[in-house]
């Protein structure tokens, strides 16, 4: 009975991760592998979603409230002005609402350009969509935009252009001048954008996020797509599902129509949650500026573990809370083989690069392109309470000193 899947169905396969997940939750492992944090969500969120709650707001709901605090927000960040009755649409999580986006505005054959590496999720959202995901690579070990490749990748079809920014997996903030000349390429070759920007408010070394859609001539070409669970440690309870409140602000057009499609797939987000979203939008500066330099200490700490145990570090991650930790130069295994040796002499699980890559090794041999780079990174995450990240720390100094090097001389 295959037979009947979809051809869309037929192309997503198991991720080689999840055997990586059940090998780390045999040995025990301690988890930097997956973004989420494991401390608590600030309490006076968790205390209004228990109000909300015990005030029986079960039913399906939409806070207008949020939108109204959302355009006052992207107003003070970004100078830009949306109208929160038309230009917003409030979804489950971020997922969903990139997912609607692209659903609202892609066809069957249209192009979608991506920078690689990229998360995962954009690429099958395009292809459920009936699109051409078109990556183009960013340039290692500092993740830049080579404005050649970006323009050799646009053509007739291209639709759309994707950026997400600060970067999953490489913590990458796009500088003003890459990000005008995305806008350039945008506006001039009459383009839309989609835009990820969860980790707005996850920024260091005085980086500052900009949104694509504050350059001259963008708002009116521009998705943005943003969630709570990152700035507000919400991606996942212990019932291992997130609170799932996201947004799409667009052109009133494109939002209405993200707005109908979000209806007709899942119909409202957890009505309690959005009440809780309304409190935790309303946080003072204060909480943002201690998200930013908790995070910052834990960027800090976990490069100098690791550079200190031997991955090479060219790279420190300028946002998001994730280092892609490049394996040392005289170690012959592979990520996967890398992050399997991992677990099992340091019981440290992390995520090895390749899935976040999408040009074809096999195809690219025979080019005077070098892309045997895709397979040395390896994704740490952060986000972990300092107890986390000092276990992890014990373990990695540990197996250090139980030469765990000596796999970097294995078949060499």
């Amino acid at each position: 009975m295959e037979e009947k899947l979809s051809s869309v169905a037929k192309t997503f396969t198991p991720s080689p991760i999840q055997e990586l997940s059940h090998l780390a939750q045999r040995c025990n492992a301690i988890n930097l592998a997956e973004g989420f944090p494991d401390f608590p969500a600030p309490s006076h969120i968790k205390n209004a979603a228990v109000s909300a709650i015990n005030s029986d707001f079960n039913q399906y709901r939409h806070v207008q409230e949020i939108c109204d605090h959302l355009a006052k927000i992207v107003k003070n960040m970004h100078g830009l002005d949306v109208n929160p009755l038309t230009d917003i649409a409030i979804c489950c999580g971020q997922t969903e609402a990139f997912a609607a986006a692209v659903f609202a505005i892609i066809d069957r054959g249209d192009e979608v350009v991506l920078f690689d590496p990229s998360y995962e999720t954009y690429e099958g959202c395009i292809a459920m969509a009936g699109g051409v995901p078109v990556f183009v690579a960013l340039d290692p070990p500092h993740w830049t935009l080579d404005p050649n490749k970006l323009m050799k990748s646009i053509t007739g079809r291209t639709k759309a252009i994707v950026l997400n920014s600060p970067q999953n997996p490489t913590g990458k903030v796009f500088s003003k001048d890459e990000l005008e000349i995305i806008a350039g390429i945008c506006r001039t070759r009459d383009c839309l954008a989609i835009t990820d920007e969860v980790y707005e408010h996850i920024t260091f070394d005085n980086e500052k996020h900009i949104s694509l859609a504050s350059f001259p001539g963008m708002q009116e070409r521009t998705i943005i797509t943003s969630s709570l669970s990152k700035t507000f440690s919400v991606t996942v309870l212990v019932t291992g599902a997130g609170w799932r409140v996201g947004w799409a602000i667009a052109p009133a057009f494109i939002a209405s129509a993200i707005r109908n499609i979000h209806v007709k797939i899942t119909d409202s987000a957890p009505a309690p949650f959005q009440e809780a979203a309304l409190t935790a939008l309303r946080s003072p500066p204060e909480y943002f500026e201690s998200l930013r330099r908790e995070y910052e200490a834990k960027r800090d700490y976990i490069v100098k573990l690791l550079a200190g145990v031997g991955f090479k570090i060219q790279f420190k991650p300028q946002g998001s809370f994730f280092l892609f930790a490049e394996i040392p130069e005289n170690c012959p295994l592979s990520d996967l083989e890398y992050v399997k040796e991992l677990i099992q002499q340091a019981g440290v699980v992390a995520v090895p690069g390749r899935g976040f890559f999408h040009t074809n090794l096999s195809l690219k041999k025979s080019s005077e392109v070098d892309h045997s780079y895709q397979k040395r990174y390896i994704r740490f995450a952060f986000c972990k309470s300092n107890a986390t990240l000092a276990a992890a720390a014990q373990k990695l100094l540990h197996s250090k000193g139980l030469e765990l090097h000596s796999i970097h001389k294995r078949d060499a």
